[in-house]
């Protein structure tokens, strides 16, 4: 591979890295606002519940469809034709695809719909309230049809993304979250509308969003949608056998939530509300580094293992994995040592329906589900080094052996220790899955290396940076938690400014504390960060300057 052309995609990667992250940091912002929105709306409470709850069976729905996985799925088979320069060819594959999937999701959604309520009761079986299961049922149905327009539009965005277009795609989260947004607010001003006016919300916000955005995208970029459907197409049945392990395996990764849904359920109310807004404040920073790089490395990772490059693939996304644990590991510090600071400036301000306790409650569930931040960020790059390799089987494998060994555990920790106990199993599970799947990844690239007349051998890996950086969280959280209990001395009153001025000096402690500590433990993308820092706010050196070694 030639220098310009490793600049190239280093340069791609990089464009496609700021977009998805700016894209994934507003939608996040949004999803705050659109939270913080249901909270004071619906505060901490059994109508919080069963809306969080509505959404268990569209997501089961979204799941079996392999939607979260289209991209990752379908940009090999689109790309491969592009690079052969068969661009009809790519189109045809696309439709193929997309017509089945049209005819088995709507399908799928006529089922659900009809049986709702006997589905309801499995969704949340602690909720037995007749009015509450009415309002289940209801909120389900009305959510369900968005999945139609989430699933179209994600092979949509994945055939875009395959041309290395990613701006409407991007977009697509912030349009989606708007839509809730305004149904919120018309609920919020007719309160007889209640949840429903976040329900509505939802189908309105996937029409605009993830169906509307990419499908423009697509036909500025020439698409061709036939209506062809040929179930003995040899793309279909690629896709198939690669989605049909995330279709019928239940992976720890997408039946965490439900789990946890299913046994907050049994709790008293407003408890799943807790660990739903605990969940809300991680995924900001699981999107911003783990999503935004996984989305924007993966093409560039596909290519390189589709031309044979294993070595330089896998140094790629050791590198990408290395990184964002270095950011996510900050953030985890801040959340934990001002957790709630954070909930009660985004729920509990002026807020009649979120009260102080309520604050503290969520801060403490958020504290046990932040154990497990890193991980969740990290899954979404690892997964993709299998998926790249064309190993779609293996991590959904491993996931839901996982799942299955720790449903036990979350019910017995939530026997014990109530929403915490849940947040604990969650991060566990997270943790686990994680660690044995980064494992497995090295002994699979190392063989197809191998087949390739190469080797792993003194390459960088993940495990070593990850354990210096989990050391350096534990101190800078142990010793961050110690200079909160001073601070709340000094600085004790709930108002906005105290409590803004807190989370500030908190974080910035932590942060700095954790920096310092991976710069001891002799992290190298330490450096790393640091000297593209230096580049950025230093003027550019003359070329006849003498250069003195540090």
């Amino acid at each position: 591979m030639t220098e310009l052309k490793r600049n190239s995609q280093t340069r791609m990667i990089g464009i496609a890295s700021v977009i998805w992250a700016a894209s994934i940091f507003l939608s996040r912002v949004m999803g705050l606002v659109r939270e913080q929105i249901v909270g004071r709306t619906l505060g901490a409470s059994r109508q919080a519940d069963v809306y969080f709850a509505s959404f268990t069976l569209p997501d089961f729905l979204n799941y079996l469809l392999a939607a979260g996985a289209l991209s990752i799925v379908f940009i090999p088979i689109f790309l491969s034709h592009l690079q052969r320069g068969d661009e009809r060819r790519a189109w045809i594959s696309f439709s193929v695809i997309a017509n089945f999937i049209l005819l088995v999701g709507t399908v799928g959604i006529a089922v659900l719909m009809a049986l709702g309520r006997p589905l309801a009761e499995l969704v949340a079986p602690g909720i037995t309230d007749p009015t509450d299961i009415d309002a289940l049922v209801r909120l389900t149905r009305i959510i369900l049809p968005a999945q139609f327009f989430h699933v179209v539009g994600g092979l949509l965005s994945a055939a875009l993304q395959a041309q290395n277009l990613h701006a409407l795609s991007a977009l697509a989260p912030l349009v989606y979250s708007a839509g809730i947004i305004i149904g919120g607010l018309i609920g919020a001003y007719y309160p007889q509308l209640g949840a429903e006016g976040f329900a509505w919300g939802v189908p309105v916000g996937s029409i605009a969003g993830p169906f509307a955005l990419p499908l423009y995208g697509c036909i500025k970029s020439n698409m061709r949608w036939l209506p062809l459907i040929s179930f003995s197409d040899p793309d279909l049945r690629r896709y198939l056998w690669l989605s049909l392990p995330i279709m019928i395996g239940f992976s720890i990764v997408i039946v965490d939530e439900w789990i946890v849904k299913n046994q907050a359920s049994y709790l008293a109310p407003g408890t799943l509300a807790y660990l739903q807004y605990g969940r809300t404040l991680m995924k900001v920073p699981i999107g911003m580094f783990g999503m935004a790089v996984g989305v924007a490395s993966y093409p560039t990772i596909s290519e390189l293992v589709t031309a044979g490059a294993i070595v330089k693939a896998y140094a790629l996304l050791c590198r990408a994995v290395r990184l964002t644990l270095l950011l996510t590991f900050a953030a985890q510090v801040c959340l934990t040592i001002a957790g709630f600071e954070a909930v009660y400036l985004i729920w509990g301000l002026s807020a009649h329906r979120f009260s102080l306790s309520d604050a503290q409650e969520t801060a403490t569930v958020l504290t046990f589900l932040c154990i497990g931040l890193s991980g969740w960020a990290a899954q979404t790059l690892i997964s993709r080094g299998f998926y790249a390799l064309g190993s779609t089987w293996l991590p959904t494998l491993i996931g839901t052996v996982i799942a299955a060994a720790m449903t036990p555990v979350y019910v017995a920790l939530r026997l014990r220790g109530g929403a915490m106990g849940l947040a604990v199993a969650s991060s566990a599970a997270i943790i686990i899955y994680v660690m044995v799947l980064g494992w497995l990844q090295r002994r699979r690239f190392e063989r197809e290396a191998i087949a390739r007349g190469t080797t792993l051998e003194g390459s960088q890996g993940m495990l070593r940076v990850a354990l210096r950086l989990a050391m350096s969280a534990v101190v800078a959280t142990g010793l961050g938690l110690l200079a909160r209990i001073q601070l709340l001395q000094w600085l004790p009153d709930a108002n906005a400014m105290t409590v803004i001025g807190r989370a500030t000096l908190l974080c910035m402690l932590g942060i700095g504390l954790y920096w310092g500590m991976a710069h001891l433990f002799r992290v190298g993308e330490i450096a790393e960060i640091q000297a593209v820092l230096l580049r950025k706010i230093r003027p550019a050196q003359a070329p006849d300057t003498p250069h003195q070694d540090s």
